[in-house]
Order: structure tokens, then C-alpha cells, then sequence
């Protein structure tokens, strides 16, 4: 049953709350885009056994919004910072990716 009242925020240190209440345990793999995701990452890289941490820096402004240090929404600064010595994944959507979005279906006009 869920009553009328905020139980967590689903941010920050609120993501593994989130995830412990509706999964019941630790993931091994976390996937992150903005340090608001930086709490579910270390909590997830925490756990026994091999776990995957995995942060995409959106750094492709001609093909998709960039934000990292600087933005003003979906900040990644402490996330840049600590991802090598936590042993997590940097994807660099400029670097790394060949396609963002798939081609238009939708016919030429």
C-alpha cells in the first residue's frame, strides 16, 4: 500500500533507496549519466563479487545535448573526477559512439 507522502527522492543518495526498495537488492551493474547518479554507482561497485560501473558523458553537441561540468542540468563533475579510481567505465558519446539516434523513417520533404 503506498500512502500520500514522498518515501524517498529518486536522486543522489535517494537512487539506491529506490533501487533497494523495489529490487529488494544490490545490482551489479549501474549505468550513470550525471552525478546524480554518483551515490548508485559507488553503492553498486560496493558489493561483493564483480560489478560494473559505467558512467556515458554526454560530450556530442552536434549530435545530441552535452553537459558535464559546467551545465546548469545533468551536471557530471565529481562523476569525470572519480571514475577511473573507482574503477568505473567512462563512455564518451562523441568518442564512442558511431550512431546516436538511428536514421529518420519518416520520408525526405
Amino acid at each position: 500500500m503506498r500512502k500520500a507522502e514522498i518515501a524517498f527522492v529518486d536522486d543522489k543518495a535517494g537512487k539506491p533507496v529506490g533501487i533497494q526498495r523495489h529490487v529488494g537488492r544490490r545490482p551489479i551493474l549501474a549505468f550513470g549519466n550525471s552525478d546524480g547518479d554518483y551515490q548508485m554507482l559507488e553503492w553498486t561497485t560496493a558489493g561483493a563479487g564483480k560489478r560494473l560501473g559505467l558512467i556515458l558523458h554526454h560530450d556530442d553537441k552536434a549530435r545530441e545535448y552535452a553537459y558535464d561540468r559546467d551545465s546548469h542540468i545533468g551536471r557530471l563533475d565529481k562523476g569525470l573526477d572519480d571514475a577511473e579510481s573507482n574503477g568505473w567505465v567512462l563512455v564518451s558519446m562523441k568518442r564512442d559512439w558511431s550512431q546516436v539516434f538511428p536514421p529518420s523513417s519518416e520520408p525526405q520533404k
